[in-house]
């Protein structure tokens, strides 16, 4: 498995009491698969994707990234994970305006010590990938909503990570774009072979995915077929 969660519970602070926002979750998605996760909102989803992106530590549990368990890893070593094994499509894309679609790209790979030559390179690719090789030297402002949200998707994959997470990528966009969002990252799943996790409230595009897990309360329920 790609991304493994094993019993894992996740409380935060309420007052003189502590609130559930996971309880007990148990989660495995394979490389080349794609896991969609709904449910209400603060039914636990964003808690999830928080705890499978090592960026919050549950309070029991293991978290396993390509088989690395990230159990008593320090600050600088799951930072050092996240970037060399996992993606984040986060739900806005937050591009540098300054930089073009293949800079924003390029500059997560300098971050990693690759050189100038590897990065373009790399970056010109995945902008082939989702479909902007003609808009690679357009800033932000230049491009569409959707093409945004595409060159965040890409960057997302610039350092070839196992894991990739989609928090609600589709909520500012209309409904075809929308589509089109969750059909490329459906898509650069399978070639990419990473493991994904989608996280929605929109269940009106996932009939590709392989399966969709719900979450009500901090409990996952049983996969329901996609399809």
């Amino acid at each position: 498995m790609s991304l493994n969660l094993t019993g894992i519970t996740l409380t935060y602070p309420d007052g003189d009491s502590r609130l559930t926002a996971l309880d007990h979750v148990t989660l495995d998605v394979p490389k080349g698969r794609l896991t969609a996760v709904v449910g209400p909102s603060g039914s636990g989803k964003s808690s999830l994707l928080a705890v499978a992106a090592t960026l919050v530590t549950p309070d029991d549990g293991t978290v396993t990234i390509d088989g690395t368990t990230t159990t008593g890893m320090t600050r600088g070593e799951l930072a050092d994970l996240r970037r060399r094994k996992i993606g984040i499509v986060f739900q806005q894309p937050n591009l540098l305006p300054s930089l073009t679609a293949a800079e924003q790209l390029e500059v997560m790979a300098r971050i990693d010590g690759r050189s100038a030559a590897r990065a373009r390179g790399r970056a010109l690719e995945l902008l082939d990938a989702v479909g902007l090789a003609a808009q690679a030297g357009r800033r932000p402002h230049e491009l569409s909503g959707g093409q945004r949200q595409r060159v965040n998707i890409a960057r997302a994959l610039m350092n070839g990570p196992t894991v990739l997470l989609a928090d609600e990528p589709t909520s500012a966009l209309d409904h075809e774009r929308g589509a089109a969002v969750i059909e490329l990252i459906t898509r650069l799943t399978r070639e990419q072979a990473t493991a994904t996790v989608l996280v929605t409230h929109d269940r009106s595009h996932l009939s590709a995915v392989d399966e969709i897990v719900e979450v009500h309360d901090g409990r996952l329920h049983l996969p329901a077929p996609a399809r």
